[in-house]
């Protein structure tokens, strides 16, 4: 048995990497799975891709960080699927510099992603999972939001900001049995990922570095979340929320140390 059958789903930044391998696994387990993400070109795609593989997948243009562009992706979502039973707020950007670094433009604009747009996320789909009876919300955090490695000044606060606003929310709709639980991946195999390898001095240290780091000396895959994401969507987890869990191979337990690209 299917086990989102029949659940509607929405996925920000759902148009590539983490989030894309998200909307595949919830559309393979039967939800209709709406792919939020301001990349109208990656989105179009994304939802072709999916339709060939004949998954109930649609594309809607959001800013998350905008709440009108966030009102109309609820709105969206429920008149063409009767309702929202499960948010997962990944839309993310980031910025590798130090507080010095970073300029109030530079905080402003990753915060309104970051952290801004799963609070807006939530604002509107929670009264859509009300009248439903329940739902769940995945926040997508970071390792870097309990321990971290230098000059992330402001993708680590927004992530660790994010924690926090998965337990009050956890706090404030359990009644209503909405759950509210956070993913908190290390370091994934994306596209992106190879970019920023791509743009380091020597690549070829930093991934071996950056693979030693890591105590299974792998990094993850983007199923690796998407499968964590599947048990907090479905009601394998019924009587879990207000958590994070870290999918980082362990990763977290190790003091955190500079690394030589810093």
């Amino acid at each position: 048995m299917m086990r989102l059958k029949d659940k509607v789903a929405i996925v920000t930044g759902g148009s590539q990497g983490i989030g894309r391998g998200i909307v595949k696994v919830f559309a393979e387990e039967g939800a209709k799975v709406v792919i939020a993400d301001i990349n109208s070109e990656t989105g179009e795609l994304a939802e072709t891709e999916f339709k060939n593989e004949n998954l109930q997948v649609v594309f809607h243009r959001a800013d998350v960080g905008d709440e009108d562009d966030v009102k109309d992706l609820i709105r969206f979502t429920a008149g063409k699927f009767g309702g929202v039973d499960i948010l997962v707020n990944n839309a993310a950007v980031n910025y590798r510099k130090s507080v010095l670094e970073t300029s109030l433009e530079e905080w402003n604009s990753l915060m309104n992603v970051n952290l801004t747009g799963a609070f807006l996320g939530s604002k509107y789909a929670i009264p859509e999972m009300q009248k439903r009876g329940g739902g769940s919300i995945i926040n997508i955090v970071s390792w870097h939001a309990e321990t971290t490695i230098t000059r992330l000044a402001a993708y680590a606060t927004a992530k660790g900001g994010l924690t926090a606003l998965t337990r009050q929310m956890a706090l404030d709709y359990g009644k209503d049995q909405i759950r509210v639980n956070a993913v908190g991946p290390s370091t994934v195999e994306t596209p992106m990922l190879q970019k920023t390898f791509d743009n380091l001095e020597d690549p070829e240290k930093a991934l071996e570095e950056s693979l030693a780091f890591n105590p299974m000396g792998r990094f993850g895959t983007v199923e690796d979340i998407a499968k964590t994401c599947l048990f907090l969507a479905s009601d394998e987890s019924s009587y879990i929320s207000g958590q994070t869990i870290m999918v980082d191979g362990g990763q977290i337990n190790k003091v955190s140390r500079p690394l030589s690209f810093d």
